[in-house]
């Protein structure tokens, strides 16, 4: 079968242009796992570091790319009860979505609403839980509070404005440029900040007349970290979901005690293994707030698998909104 295979890690110049579709065996489905058709599967900039080593999870060599994936189930592996071939699913193995077919732990599985279709299933499976559980979990954020967003127009950011607005937030957008900050007011934030042309932190006070923002969502890391606590209210909250710059900033922690505030992280691919009955709580409240028409997923762009490196590339370079998809059975361009 076709699909993106690394059998080495590659280097930061390699990737993503390095990337490229191969024949690969197609997976086996053994006990406990249902064997799936790709029919579309989510890019994420984690794929870009998992490719060079540089996640948290080290897949063993060689390994497919592709963390998340929706698609129809073609076998049910033995001892599996609730699913059935045909059955539509969206899952998040974390390696093994870039390819025609995917085996996946059945546990892992989940049968996708009738409002999504399979590249809105792709797009869903790791973005939405990541900002409902981050926003919800760790930061318990209160309707009515302010919540400052950055990269608000990427994947993550781009929930967690839908899922602060659909909560009863008042969402203060980051973004970079005219573009990215309009979409963000279209889905859901009360204000943008185009941090290409304007200092958040001076905005976010103007904003807030000096109060500062209640919660602070974070995907990226690096300076924009420490910026952050200038513009954070008494008692404020900083969530830490991942570091999109590449660094991984030091805190003045000075700035925490003097305000009183909390800083915290969310580690989503950990909750499958450590609270699955939270991870069924938490779909259970996107599905009903995506039933309800306030969540969306907004997939930009959808790709041909031959195309990885193009879509990759404009993840990379932040050239992208919302989600990019590959899906297997399109004919490249």
């Amino acid at each position: 079968m076709r699909a993106v295979v690394i059998d080495r890690l590659l280097s930061e110049r390699e990737v993503p242009l390095g990337l490229a579709v191969g024949e690969h065996p197609e997976p086996r489905v053994g006990p406990g796992e249902l064997g799936v058709e790709v029919q579309a599967a989510g890019c994420n900039f984690s794929d870009l570091l998992i490719a060079q080593g540089r996640y948290q999870v080290k897949p063993a060599l060689p390994f497919v790319l592709g963390a998340e994936l929706a698609g129809t189930v073609y076998e049910v592996g033995a001892g599996v009860e609730g699913f059935a071939p045909g059955d539509r699913v969206l899952a998040a193995p974390g390696t093994g979505a870039f390819a025609e077919r995917a085996s996946i732990r059945a546990e892992r599985a989940l049968r996708m609403p009738e409002k999504l279709d399979f590249a809105e299933g792709a797009a869903f499976q790791i973005t939405y839980p990541t900002a409902y559980a981050a926003l919800v979990d760790r930061c318990a954020l209160e309707r009515a509070e302010t919540l400052l967003i950055h990269a608000a127009a990427g994947g993550v950011g781009l929930a967690a404005v839908q899922i602060g607005a659909a909560l009863g937030a008042r969402v203060i957008a980051a973004a970079g440029g005219a573009e990215k900050c309009a979409i963000a007011l279209a889905h859901g934030a009360a204000h943008a900040i185009d941090c290409a042309q304007q200092d958040f932190v001076a905005r976010v006070r103007e904003l807030t007349q000096g109060r500062g923002a209640d919660v602070i969502y974070d995907p990226v890391g690096g300076e924009l970290t420490s910026r952050s606590l200038r513009c954070i209210a008494w008692k404020g909250r900083l969530v830490v979901i991942g570091f999109a710059s590449g660094e991984i900033p030091k805190l003045e922690l000075n700035r925490v005690l003097l305000k009183n505030i909390a800083v915290t992280g969310l580690h989503w691919s950990a909750y499958p293994e450590r609270e699955p009955r939270r991870v069924a709580e938490i779909f259970d409240a996107l599905f009903a707030l995506r039933a309800e028409g306030r969540i969306r997923p907004l997939v930009s762009g959808r790709h041909a698998l031959e195309e990885v490196a193009l879509a990759l590339s404009a993840l990379a370079s932040r050239r992208s909104h919302g989600k990019l998809v590959l899906e297997p059975q399109r004919a490249a361009r």
